[in-house]
């Protein structure tokens, strides 16, 4: 399940969200997004770079990212 970090009151994180909704429209994806403020440990693991877009611990993608670079990001980190 991909997730995208983030929190309430972020517009980088609506920006970020939007980019996803933006891949959406051309090829199937579904994400999660978490709020890292209900997480201690997320908060301090990413709490100064959200938005990040997460497949895994070893899968992240962090803030700037374009439909590209999701696309990109998502093909590495599934094959």
């Amino acid at each position: 399940m991909i997730e995208l970090l983030g929190t309430l009151g972020c517009h980088l994180c609506d920006d970020a969200e939007r980019v996803l909704e933006q891949l959406a429209r051309v090829q199937p994806l579904h994400w999660q997004s978490v709020d890292i403020a209900l997480d201690e440990a997320l908060c301090l693991a990413y709490g100064e770079q959200i938005p990040v877009l997460r497949l895994s611990a070893d899968a992240v993608l962090y803030w700037p990212f374009s439909v590209l670079d999701v696309q990109r990001f998502l093909a590495r980190s599934i094959t």
